[in-house]
C-alpha cells in the first residue's frame, strides 16, 4: 500500500470544490491519514465509505461528526468552531426508487456540504408518474435554481422531467436494476441518448459529481 498521501488542502482557492475523500479502496490507515491532513480548519466530506469505514471514522473522529448516512456511505467531518459555508443557491433532488436512495441522498448531502439548500423528492419514478407533480409545484413555487435527477433501471425519469421544467438538470444513472440493466448502463445510454435537450450526465452512481455540477454553475454566475 502507498501511503504518500499527497493530499491538497488548498484545492478550493484554485477549484471551489475542496478536496473531498473517496474511502473505496482506502485501507483504514490511509483513510485516517487523509482525513487528519486535510481537517486543520475545515470541513471534510467523506463519500462511498462502507459500514465499516463509517464506524472506523466515528470511533476516530467521534464529536466533529456533522453528519453521517449509512446507506449513503456519506460522511460531513468538521474541525472545532467551522462555520458552515453561506447558501449560495437551491436545487431539488429527485429519485425514481427508493432503491436510488443511497446514489440520491450523497448527491443530497454532497450539495449541502457546498453550501445548496436542498428540496428531496424520493421515490417518484414513472412507474406511477403522479407521484412527481406535488415536486414540480413544490419546485416551481421556490423557484429552484437546478434539478438532479436520479434513476436506475430503464432511466427514463430524467428525460420526462426534463420535458417539463425551466431548469437545468443533471441526470445520475444508477447501478440499480436486473438483467439488461447491465450495473446502471442502460440507465446511463438512455439519459445520454435523450431527446429532451439540455440535460447533463454525470457517471454511474455519482451523486457526488452531480451535486458539484449544480454548485458549480451557481458559484460561477455568483462569483462573475
Amino acid at each position: 500500500m502507498n501511503n504518500n498521501h499527497n493530499v491538497d488542502p488548498h484545492r478550493s482557492h484554485k477549484t471551489n470544490i475542496p478536496e473531498v475523500v473517496l474511502a473505496r479502496f482506502k485501507d483504514d490507515s490511509s483513510l485516517l491519514k487523509v482525513i487528519n491532513g486535510l481537517l486543520p480548519g475545515k470541513r471534510v466530506l467523506v463519500t462511498k465509505a462502507s459500514e465499516e469505514q463509517l464506524s472506523l471514522l466515528l470511533d476516530n473522529f467521534d464529536m466533529r461528526v456533522e453528519k453521517t448516512d449509512n446507506l449513503s456511505g456519506i460522511m460531513i467531518i468538521s474541525d472545532k468552531d467551522v462555520k458552515k459555508p453561506d447558501v449560495i443557491g437551491s436545487i431539488a433532488v429527485l429519485s425514481a426508487g427508493s432503491s436510488d436512495y443511497f446514489v440520491a441522498e450523497e448527491a443530497s448531502i454532497s450539495a449541502e456540504y457546498l453550501g445548496l439548500e436542498v428540496y428531496r423528492f424520493y421515490d417518484c419514478g414513472v412507474a406511477g408518474f403522479h407521484r412527481v407533480d406535488e415536486a414540480l409545484k413544490v419546485i416551481d413555487e421556490n423557484k429552484v435554481d437546478a434539478i438532479i435527477v436520479v434513476a436506475g433501471m430503464e432511466g427514463a425519469l430524467p428525460s420526462v422531467i426534463a420535458g417539463r421544467v425551466k431548469q437545468p438538470l443533471i441526470a445520475v444513472p444508477t447501478s440499480v436494476g436486473y438483467g439488461t440493466s447491465y450495473e446502471g448502463i442502460a440507465a446511463l445510454l438512455s439519459m445520454l441518448n435523450s431527446c429532451a435537450p439540455g440535460i447533463s450526465v454525470v457517471n454511474i452512481d455519482n451523486g457526488f459529481g452531480a451535486a458539484v455540477c449544480a454548485f458549480k454553475m451557481m458559484k460561477w454566475i455568483q462569483d462573475k
